[in-house]
């Protein structure tokens, strides 16, 4: 017997962890094995944020019924990820925080799921803590059903009460078990098998692709029809027909615990992965060859926000990175919009720049920080939203998102205000309990750009936000921008520290003494609404007299440090983000300072 299903959940609230304690109890790791804490994050990225960013499939054996289960990530800017992956499972394990409650990734893959007609298994989590209110959250998760319009059979859903922590779980609320027993019992009993058809030639949906150094493609789906056998000819059918490509299976593999594994053959309701084509991608379908009709595909949310990436133009392009020419950009870029579907790659004018749109600043981020990681050097523009025209009326449409914050009580009313004036709408207020307040939002997603950092400054790193695509609104106006001016490098060289000294007065800096800097470089924020060039080189004249008392050590503030994703909302139109392997500099568009004052000249004249 199979069993397919997905885990979706808000991040944090502990769909990898789960799974760990699933792998465990059901045998896939031996007793003395040594495995990492949050197994299936495997990606350097992943560990290093505690967020899943790529899909996993994996499955487990559980008294003669294998369990074929797939890590979703929980943050909306990967949701092209989820919406892929709810089409290959049968049924979703909801996991919701017994504390928190439904959050606004729960009511987004939620949402997904209900589309589908997928009945979901309710998991409350972490009800051993003590502030849990497990009841309390499982009405929540009925409301939240109630609102997504889900029907009767989904609004009659199983509920678990967990501890994915300690590995146990229970159908009684305030009880308790000694393991995951029920969790399994439940998903055995409940999770309908995969509909299929046996009888039929081999079909099956492209929804995952990787590369491998010795496969090649790789390309994972849920077999929808007959059967498949390593080295039978199959071909690949676009969503419209046409066939991309024909060729045979040179590798067939299977999910086994944490392992890819080799397999003969496998069945329709199998997950699996097929080697051996060089074209197909994402949404086409792998078929027999006497099948003409490609399965339906998934219709994917828009991009929301885009960027430009272009080539490295600073005075140390080159020093770090080996990843330079555009050409190699281009083709990066290209393969990354093979394999993630929600992430869309355009020409421009510039044949050395590429659009890159995608659903966010952290999904873009993601994919700039795994380039560099990469040996890539690149140049990055501030992020921009897309807009569009309203079929009807032709009047402009902006993307909103639904912003939830949790905040004390203390600083409510600084981000109802900071919020209001990056017109955003105010929906819901209300205590949370513990002295927070929970505060709703409507909010442009222009207007949010580069709003994170301020709101912890705000709220003194106590602040939580959440995001949440809510759809298409009219335009709503302006929006201020950044308020303080930069300091600009007037020259090159390493930074000396006597002159830091001097430009502390100036504003808050960026860089250390010893860093090398070049002319339209910014090295600082200005500490008034004008750019102002400086010059980092400065160093103290020496003369043959000699001072009556010892001078006094030159004692610098330590600079400000900026994260990628802090980097790149904080860069105005006219700046980039220059990034490499080792550094993120911020810097001028435009490094000759004349070319600087005429384009402001034209701009103010235009």
């Amino acid at each position: 017997m199979i069993r397919n299903i997905a885990i979706i959940a808000h991040v944090d609230h502990g769909k990898t962890t789960l799974v760990d304690a699933l792998f465990r109890q059901a045998g896939t790791f031996r007793a003395n094995q040594q495995v990492a804490e949050r197994a299936m994050d495997y990606n350097d990225l992943e560990r290093e944020r505690g967020i899943t960013i790529l899909s996993k499939c994996t499955s487990v054996d559980w008294r003669g019924t294998r369990i074929n289960i797939v890590d979703t990530p929980g943050h909306h800017d990967f949701g092209g990820e989820v919406e892929r992956i709810l089409k290959m499972v049968d049924g979703v394990l909801l996991l919701v925080d017994a504390v928190d409650g439904p959050m606004p990734q729960t009511k987004f893959v939620t949402q997904k799921a209900l589309k589908l007609g997928l009945r979901p298994i309710v998991v409350i989590n972490k009800v051993d803590r003590p502030d849990a209110r497990a009841l309390a959250v499982q009405d929540e998760v009925f409301e939240l059903f109630l609102l997504l319009e889900a029907n009767e059979q989904q609004l009659d859903f199983p509920t678990v009460f967990a501890s994915a922590r300690e590995g146990w779980a229970t159908l009684q609320a305030g009880g308790r078990a000694d393991d995951l027993t029920e969790l399994f019992q439940l998903i055995v009993g409940d999770v309908p098998p995969p509909r299929v058809e046996r009888q039929a030639p081999f079909a099956m949906l492209a929804t995952m692709l990787e590369y491998d150094n010795y496969l090649g493609r790789v390309l994972t789906g849920r077999i929808e029809a007959g059967d498949l056998r390593q080295n039978d000819p199959i071909r690949a059918l676009a969503p419209d027909g046409r066939v991309v490509e024909a060729g045979r299976v040179t590798r067939l593999l299977t999910f086994r615990g944490l392992e890819r594994v080799p397999v003969d053959s496998a069945a329709a309701g199998d997950i699996i992965a097929i080697a051996g084509l060089a074209k197909a991608t994402v949404a086409d379908t792998l078929a027999a060859p006497e099948v003409t009709t490609p399965l339906a595909a998934n219709p994917i949310d828009p991009p929301t926000l885009a960027m430009t990436f272009s080539i490295n133009t600073s005075p140390l392009a080159g020093r770090d990175g080996d990843q330079v020419q555009s050409r190699v950009i281009r083709q990066r870029l290209l393969r990354e919009a093979e394999g993630n579907v929600a992430i869309r790659v355009s020409e421009t004018p510039d044949s050395d720049a590429y659009e890159v749109a995608g659903r966010g600043e952290l999904q873009l981020g993601v994919l700039i920080e795994t380039m560099r990681r990469e040996g890539f050097e690149l140049s990055i523009s501030r992020p921009r939203v897309l807009f569009r025209p309203d079929p009807t009326t032709g009047e402009r449409l902006e993307p909103l998102e639904e912003v939830l914050v949790d905040v004390d009580k203390a600083y409510a009313g600084v981000v109802v205000e900071k919020l209001s004036l990056r017109k955003a709408d105010l929906t819901d207020m209300r205590p949370s309990g513990g002295g927070k307040t929970r505060i709703a939002f409507i909010a442009p997603s222009r207007g949010l750009i580069g709003y994170h950092g301020e709101f912890l400054t705000d709220t003194r790193g106590t602040g939580v936000m959440y995001r949440l695509f809510h759809g298409y609104g009219p335009y709503r106006g302006p929006i201020p921008g950044r308020r303080n001016g930069v300091l600009i490098a007037n020259s090159a060289g390493p930074a000396v520290a006597y002159a830091l000294w001097y430009l502390e007065e100036r504003g808050a800096l960026f860089i250390e003494p010893g860093e090398q800097v070049y002319p339209g470089m910014v090295i600082g924020e200005h500490s008034r609404g004008n750019d102002l060039e400086v010059n980092a080189l400065r160093s103290k004249q020496l003369t043959n007299i000699r001072a009556a008392g010892k001078d006094d050590a030159v004692r610098l503030t330590p600079p400000r440090r900026m994260s990628l994703e802090e980097a790149i909302a904080y860069v105005e139109d006219d700046e980039l983000v220059e990034v490499t392997p080792r550094h993120v500099r911020l810097r001028k568009a435009q490094l000759d300072a004349n070319d600087r004052k005429r384009s402001r000249r034209a701009a103010s004249m235009a």
